[in-house]
């Protein structure tokens, strides 16, 4: 970011520093213990569905959107698995940025510090704040700045909640530093990409279990029967991304995966409509747009698989002769719900081109419980914390600064004007 705000006067510099991960509830308990004291309130900042970072930044920032939920992914298009562990290695090369919102950073770490991590954390962690703050000291004091501080990701993944606090006390200190070196003319904006469960998880046997209902998995779907299907399996995280011969595959797969343990619920596309199937039942969340305004629709078919029906009870008067109800409606009564601003967020994640090879459908994994590739789980044995599912730790991101305060909620699609 290399605008010259010393010279135009409109606002003070600004300097954005992204924690990779790091949840609302850390922030606000962070701030009762005294730090981060010259912050206004946090705001909790909704990470999009699946609650990835490249998927998450993207939308607040308005950038292009990434291939994929991660770095191995399926290509519609092509119709096999594309991507993978080579993402990482090497320099990072313009083959190796997933979206242009990378093209505003001025400081992350470099690609091998990703996987390190879980090697020696505390000594990436530590060298990670130590880098950002030698690459802000070389920038030009009147131009603004972007950081991001991957390591805190990886440290909450394999050390869980009390490592991550070290890190913040020693954050904490470090911006005071760089408050007491620019003052008032720097305006200091502190946000996360998404949030984290903090509890111990465990593998969920996806594989185990479709294969057991008789599908086969595979790295391309060229010529593919109804059996066949495609699971990217990468990163540690609370969901799953299914690729199917079509739509109607997907919802005989969601209907399988009623049956296993750890699974919260599915959504797949049915026509203009996402369906919504779990062990609690299934329903459809439509959308109408009329008179420029969005409205939406939550049907249940059996049971409430997203438990809004005394939300709905509340909303009696909002709703119209078919049953719609505004967006903005919906939003601020589900903006604190379980799951977050929950149909405008599942509807777009399937309708709202969030990745460019959408899945036929995606999986939100219950807190405690993850998915991906088997070799990681050796480097991280003891999965302290993850993300990716709907719930609200991992969707509730957060977002302060020293010199604004923003709304209680945030979509991750209004940040743009508020970083920018």
């Amino acid at each position: 970011m290399n605008t010259n705000y010393t010279a135009m006067r409109e606002r003070p510099r600004r300097l954005l520093l992204c924690l990779d991960g790091v949840p609302y509830e850390l922030i606000r308990q962070a701030r009762q213990r005294g730090l981060f004291d010259r912050f206004h309130e946090p705001s909790r900042l909704l990470s999009p569905f699946p609650t990835m970072t490249n998927v998450a930044l993207s939308t607040m920032f308005k950038a292009s959107a990434p291939a994929g939920y991660e770095s191995l992914y399926f290509d519609c298009e092509r119709r096999e698995m594309r991507g993978g562990i080579g993402k990482y290695v090497g320099r990072r090369t313009a083959d190796k940025i997933p979206s242009s919102y990378m093209d505003r950073l001025d400081y992350q770490e470099p690609l091998h510090f990703e996987f390190l991590i879980y090697v020696a954390p505390e000594k990436i962690w530590q060298t990670d704040f130590s880098r950002f703050r030698q690459c802000l000291r070389a920038h030009a004091p009147a131009q603004d700045f972007f950081a991001f501080l991957k390591s805190t990701d990886g440290l909450l993944h394999i050390r869980g909640a009390e490592e991550l606090n070290v890190a913040l006390e020693r954050l904490n200190e470090l911006l005071r530093g760089v408050m007491k070196e620019y003052g008032q003319d720097t305006e200091i904006v502190l946000f996360s990409d998404h949030g984290m469960n903090l509890i111990e998880n465990r593998r969920v046997s996806l594989r185990t279990h479709l294969r057991s209902c008789g599908y086969e998995f595979s790295h391309n779907l060229r010529g593919a029967s109804a059996s066949r299907i495609a699971v990217p399996a990468f990163g540690l995280c609370g969901y799953a991304a299914i690729y199917s011969l079509n739509d109607e595959v997907a919802e005989k797969v969601a209907d399988n995966l009623t049956e296993l343990e750890g699974v919260d619920f599915s959504i797949c596309r049915k026509e203009d409509s996402v369906v919504v199937k779990s062990a609690q039942g299934e329903a459809r969340i439509l959308r109408k747009v009329r008179d420029e305004e969005t409205f939406y629709r939550y049907q249940r078919i059996a049971g409430d698989p997203l438990k809004l029906q005394p939300t709905v009870k509340r909303m009696k008067e909002w709703f119209d002769a078919e049953d719609y109800a505004p967006e903005d409606v919906w939003y601020e009564q589900t903006g604190d719900h379980s799951y977050p601003d929950v149909l405008a967020n599942l509807y777009g994640a399937l309708f709202d081109s969030r990745v460019r090879h959408t899945a036929n459908l995606l999986v939100s994994f219950k807190d405690g419980y993850y998915y991906g590739a088997k070799a990681f789980s050796y480097l991280a044995p003891r999965l302290r914390a993850t993300h990716g599912n709907a719930l609200s730790p991992s969707s509730n991101a957060f977002l302060m600064s020293t010199h604004r305060t923003f709304p209680a909620t945030v979509r991750a699609k209004e940040a743009n004007s508020i970083l920018c």
